[in-house]
């Protein structure tokens, strides 16, 4: 059989067939995997034209929520939920979100109404969320690390620039604003 890494007809001795890293092995190969990645401040950058590394992005972060992008018709937040805790019931009557989990694992819970919330769901890393405009709606952090997500709206549903540390301070800015 013919030498995988010098394949017949092979110009030896001139030039050494020498692989970047083991065939056998998937993407990324070793030479990669330490590759430091770049993030910038976690802020709202919006609505100038931005772009990101949100896995990254989303795994770095430590607040309960920032806005990291907010244009006129859409807003991207990352959230970090603490074990044992939740984002809280909520319902958005004018638009669609999505969720996305990139760390850790939960119980999400829908409804037409607070007291009727009647579908649930486990999910774990990579998981996406729909939510429809008008659900009720609330996710669970049911794992032992904390729950690393970002969340699309559509249209925006915080002030440009939020920054909420812990959901106490979320909830203190929920009632002293309307949204």
């Amino acid at each position: 059989m013919y030498n995988m890494y010098r394949p017949y007809p092979y110009p030896y001795p001139y030039c050494i067939y020498t692989p970047m890293c083991n065939m056998y092995k998937t993407y990324p190969c070793p030479y990669y995997i330490n590759t430091p990645v770049y993030i910038p401040k976690l802020k709202d950058y919006g609505p100038e034209p931005f772009t990101i590394d949100i896995e990254e992005a989303t795994k770095q972060n430590d607040t309960f929520r920032t806005a990291l992008w907010t244009g006129d018709n859409l807003q991207v937040t990352l959230m970090s939920i603490p074990v044992g805790e939740d984002i809280g019931l909520e319902v958005h009557p004018k638009g669609d979100q999505f969720i996305r989990i990139e760390e850790g694992e939960g119980l999400v819970l829908m409804g037409d109404s607070k007291n009727k919330l009647d579908f649930q769901e486990k999910v774990y890393d990579d998981y996406g969320i729909m939510i429809p405009a008008g659900k009720w709606h609330n996710l669970i952090n049911t794992g032992d690390t904390p729950l690393k997500l970002y969340a699309i709206y559509g249209p925006p549903e915080h002030p440009r620039g939020t920054v909420h540390e812990t959901k106490a301070d979320a909830e203190a800015d929920e009632k002293n604003h309307t949204h």
